[in-house]
């Protein structure tokens, strides 16, 4: 069996308010880069996939164990599970995510689903240190 990873870029990441929801289902593996452009939604961001290599969000890369009982807790969190209606503000989505020694893995990523029109861009990638 392949291992399966979780890439987190904003609210929770290390040292956020909702780190929490990962402790149980996942274990800390690495910093990453995901290719993508980092948006500010309100108080937490959005990514969407981009073509360009230079554009680089930054985040964290989680191995996990308990798949069912995460993703049941995170597609409530992102408001992406069948309780709520269509179209989702995130879809969940496996995604090529680097690794800070440059090995990549395919990750699942929660990518923002609507337009970006309006949206400031976070031009480091970073959403806590933009």
């Amino acid at each position: 069996m392949t291992e399966d990873y979780l890439f987190v870029y904003g609210t929770l990441r290390k040292n956020t308010a909702r780190h929490d929801l990962l402790h149980s289902f996942c274990d800390y593996l690495d910093s990453g880069t995901l290719q993508g452009c980092l948006y500010q939604i309100a108080d937490y961001p959005g990514v969407i996939p981009s073509d360009d290599p230079l554009q680089q969000v930054v985040g964290e890369v989680y191995r996990i164990h308990n798949h069912q009982s995460l993703f049941a807790e995170l597609d409530d969190y992102e408001e992406c599970s069948s309780s709520f209606a269509e179209p989702h503000e995130y879809v969940r989505q496996q995604q090529t995510v680097t690794l800070s020694n440059g090995i990549k893995v395919s990750a699942w990523v929660y990518l923002y689903n609507q337009s970006t029109s309006g949206l400031k861009l976070i031009a480091s990638g970073d959403f806590l240190n933009p």
